[in-house]
Order: C-alpha cells, then structure tokens, then sequence
C-alpha cells in the first residue's frame, strides 16, 4: 500500500491531540474533512454501530466497509441489512477469497485454529488480514471501534495512531468512551444492534471463535476462549513488530 502523504507519526500525534477535545461527530467530521479517502471497517458489534450511527445521522463522507468471513452469526449478518436501512447507507462487503480458504482446509482443516496458534493466526489471516488490505486499498484514514475499557492490551488506545504497516493514520474516535457512554448513544439514537450481546456477548467475531462471558469476565474474554494469552487478537489491531511476526497465511 502506498503511504498517504499525511502519514507520518507527527501528524498521527497532533490529530490525536485535536480529536481528544472533540465529542464524537466532531471527532469523525474532522477526519472526514480532512484531505484524503477515510474507511470505516465495521464489525457490527455494540461500539461499531454506534460508529455507523454517527455516520449516517450526520451524512459524513466516510466509508463503510465490513469483513464478511463467512463464519458470521447469523444475526450478525442480519444485522448489515437493518443497519444499511436505518441509517440511509451502504455497506461494503469484503470476502475471503475461495482459493485460500480451500488451501487453509487442506493444510489445517476447516475448522483447524482450535489445534494451534499458528492454525488460527493463518484462519484469521484469509478470512480477515487479507480482506481488510481490500478494503483499505487507497485509504488515508482507517476508522475503528476500538476502546481503551475493551481489555488490557488496549488500555492504552490513542484517538489517531500512525500504522506504518498499511502506511496511514488510524483512527480511534471511541478510545475514551465507556461501555455505559456506547449504550447512552444507542438508547438515545435508535441505533440497532446486534441482539447477541444481550445474550452475554459483548465482543462478537466469528460464531465458531465467540462464546458468551462468564460474570465478572473481561469484554473479549469469550473471543479464542480455549487460547490461553490474555492479549490474544486476530491482528487487525496489533502492533507492526506483533503483526510481522503472526505466521502467513496458508
């Protein structure tokens, strides 16, 4: 990919000090009016909908994008269409590719990443690294809904970050927000939202890697239960030393 021009961690650090002082339409409608294509990668989960809903109430030109792993909850992919028609917008789609899912299942099995870290760093992989770089082709600003109060390994989430991996600015407009901040918005704004989380879900990726939480657990405890590093994550979101060192895709 091809660095934006503005992506540079100067820029990353004085963003991130503008945007501090801003509620969350004036966060996003300063990155949209900023030179450059901004790209909203959305999960569909509780703080992403709320994302959405900023969006589209106030006709931000940001895209909106999701990644379709085709190992989504049924109510998760039900919920692409509701959203899409509540709020006026359109979601882009973007799949894994048949080819790499057919050379993970015959190097690891369909359902292989219970087996090893390595099997499901290579399962992520195909069905969300690669889709995301589509995704982001030609993108200045990547837009996520990420939270400091999410789990340990980000506590530390700043507003905008500069990704010298994918070579632009990373934004993170809900950084500071609680969980009773994004469930205020949602009450407040009609925003839909994904009914498994009142069934104790509070993170939701893939059905076959998602369990519902135990009382008094983390929010992404249920996510790669059966994996035992605390900081487990798929590596949308990790570091570029961490991301580098996560095996390639089969």
């Amino acid at each position: 990919m091809t660095p934006s021009l503005q992506a540079t961690p100067e820029f990353a650090a004085a963003l991130d000090a503008t945007l501090g002082a801003l509620s969350l339409e004036a966060r996003l409608a300063h990155v949209a009016g900023l030179a450059g294509r901004a790209v909203f990668t959305t999960s569909l989960g509780i703080e992403d909908q709320v994302i959405t809903a900023a969006i589209g109430l106030n006709r931000l030109d940001i895209a909106i994008s999701t990644l379709e792993t085709g190992r989504l909850f049924k109510e998760t992919v039900d919920l692409i269409g509701e959203t899409e028609a509540r709020f006026g917008i359109s979601i882009a789609l973007y799949r894994p590719e048949p080819a790499d899912i057919d050379a993970y299942a015959a190097k690891y099995g369909l359902n292989g990443f219970y087996d090893s870290v390595e099997a499901r760093h290579a399962c992520c992989g195909v069905r969300k690294l690669k889709p995301l770089a589509r995704a982001l082709e030609g993108a200045d600003f990547w837009i996520t809904g990420l939270r400091r109060g999410q789990s340990g390994n980000r506590a530390t989430t700043p507003f905008a970050e500069y990704d010298a991996e994918r070579g632009l600015i990373k934004i993170n407009p809900l950084a500071d927000w609680s969980i009773e901040d994004i469930n205020a918005y949602v009450e407040a704004h009609a925003v839909p939202v994904n009914p498994l989380h009142k069934r104790g879900y509070p993170s939701i990726g893939c059905e076959p890697c998602t369990r519902a939480i135990k009382p008094g657990e983390p929010e992404r405890a249920g996510r790669w239960w059966w994996e035992q590093d605390e900081k487990r994550e798929c590596g949308l979101h990790v570091a570029e030393a961490a991301a580098s060192s996560l095996p390639e895709p089969a």
